[in-house]
């Protein structure tokens, strides 16, 4: 058995917080809290969660600007993201929790846990955005960071469909390397209905998803890292090259090699034979470390 099925669409309003959030199983289960990656969505857990054990409460969140949560005018600041998962935590009551984040996701979930750490059990990071400690000294002010300056927000972002999207993506690095189901899910729940026409727009605007690249610089999350005592797991996958366009390939993992001695009480598995994508190629290898940590066959 697992943790199959469609789930409930709900929301969450706190404030100017307005998020979207899917969730699975019973609440009086233990909770799994997933947070996804930059310019991704909610339903891109769909094929991990499927593979989960059975009785698991599983609930995965739309970040601010993605999905079909509320749309800022910027993502650069990167400290909001973590202030929506941990509003989202306490909102909801949430309770011995095992956050799973990737990428963007995870740095945004090592931030709620470090401010309310009793409400979580373990952490699971997927490859996460938390990079050489040096790239976090002298960062922008967030009023001089400019989305514009980023490839991202030029963006195909006029689809008649998923499957025309899924058509163009599917021989297109990096997501030729993904799952063919996966990759469905990314574009079936990752557009959205135009307002000025017939045609669907990305769950993520362009502009929003460039912010987010282009602000990465503007939380450092060293000091929020060296807090946090729970059990932590980090997955890193394949790393860069040392020519310059492999060091632009966002297949390549973006996590310090040094980052789990950072922790208190952290392990490390490196995965090179995984992009940074991981858990869009290997969605059943993830739910493992998901449930069992590293207790689990390599």
């Amino acid at each position: 058995m697992s943790a199959a099925g469609q789930p409930t669409e709900k929301r969450f309003q706190h404030g100017k917080t307005d998020l979207c959030y899917f969730e699975w199983g019973n609440p009086a289960d233990p909770t799994i809290l997933m947070v996804h990656a930059t310019g991704f969505h909610a339903r891109c857990w769909d094929k991990t969660i499927a593979a989960l054990p059975p009785d698991y409460h599983i609930i995965a969140v739309d970040q601010r600007g993605h999905g079909r949560s509320y749309k800022p005018d910027s993502l650069s600041d990167w400290s909001l993201m973590g202030r929506d998962v941990g509003a989202l935590v306490t909102g909801l009551d949430l309770r011995h929790v095992i956050g799973v984040g990737h990428s963007m996701g995870a740095h945004a979930l090592v931030q709620a846990a470090a401010i309310m750490p009793e409400r979580f059990e373990r952490l699971l990071l997927v490859d996460p955005t938390i990079t050489d400690p040096d790239a976090y000294k002298n960062p922008p002010a967030l009023s001089d960071i400019d989305p514009n300056n980023n490839p991202v927000s030029r963006r195909r972002n006029s689809w008649s469909s998923p499957e025309e999207m899924f058509a163009a993506f599917k021989d297109r690095h990096p997501f030729k390397l993904w799952r063919q189901d996966v990759l469905m899910d990314y574009c079936q729940y990752g557009l959205l209905p135009d307002d000025e026409d017939d045609n669907l727009v990305l769950a993520c605007p362009p502009y929003l998803e460039a912010s987010v690249y282009e602000g990465f610089r503007s939380l450092d999350p060293y000091p929020i890292v060296k807090k946090i005592e729970l059990p932590t797991v980090i997955l890193r996958a394949q790393m860069a090259g040392q020519d310059v366009e492999s060091v632009r390939d966002f297949a390549n993992s973006p996590t310090w090699p040094g980052l789990a001695d950072i922790f208190p009480n952290a392990q490390e598995l490196h995965i090179p034979e995984l992009s940074h994508f991981m858990p869009m190629q290997a969605p059943e290898r993830i739910a493992g470390y998901v449930a069992n940590g590293l207790a689990m066959p390599v």
